[in-house]
């Protein structure tokens, strides 16, 4: 495959690569479902589901936090008639904010696992038998252990449905217009709201 150095060639390319790093972040969080449904039925670790949630929160929050601080001025600059969708968009970003929180709040709650050591799960007993967040639970079983993994399982599925809504309205409204636009800054490095966690 050829590439052209024509102005606009690589630029033509940014509304397709919003779609990709879609793409990303929705195949993070069904992975990140699927580790809490293998920690309910016994499986992970808490805090290895933890670090998947935290290092998606955070490439999620980078790109909304990029399109709020750069994209969305460039294209409300260049067509002023999106404006109203931008300020939608923006509304979910304070949404899914929200969502976050409550994620990160509700992990920091999940019991560990028995039978670890002190240096591999980092609660404070030789036994693993600590807990986080006060459960009480030896086994990472206990009432308030599954609560809070449950209370996750629900944000989660909440955060699924807002932002597989809010992708896909992004993508109608603004690909296009991403694609068309000239923005001198965006041609030596992508741009924050086009970064994966793996960039």
């Amino acid at each position: 495959m050829t590439t052209s150095d024509r102005p606009g060639d690589r630029l033509a390319a940014f509304g397709n690569q919003l779609v990709e790093v879609h793409l990303q972040l929705r195949e993070d969080l069904d992975r990140i479902r699927e580790d809490l449904d293998s920690y309910l039925d016994g499986g992970e670790r808490p805090r290895m589901l933890w670090a998947h949630c935290m290092t998606f929160c955070s490439a999620l929050t980078r790109h909304h936090t990029g399109e709020d601080g750069g994209a969305f001025p460039a294209l409300a600059e260049r067509f002023p008639e999106l404006r109203p969708v931008i300020e939608q968009l923006e509304h979910d970003h304070r949404m899914v904010t929200g969502i976050l929180s409550r994620v990160e709040e509700l992990l920091s709650g999940l019991a560990p696992r028995a039978g670890l050591s002190e240096a591999a799960d980092g609660t404070g007993a030789a036994d693993g038998t600590g807990a986080i967040g006060g459960t009480g639970a030896a086994d990472g079983t206990g009432a308030a252990g599954a609560v809070d993994a449950r209370a996750v399982r629900e944000e989660l599925d909440g955060l699924s449905a807002i932002l597989e809504t809010h992708f896909r309205y992004e993508e109608k409204k603004i690909v296009e217009a991403l694609n068309s636009l000239d923005v001198p800054e965006w041609k030596g490095s992508p741009p924050a709201f086009l970064l994966t966690g793996d960039d």
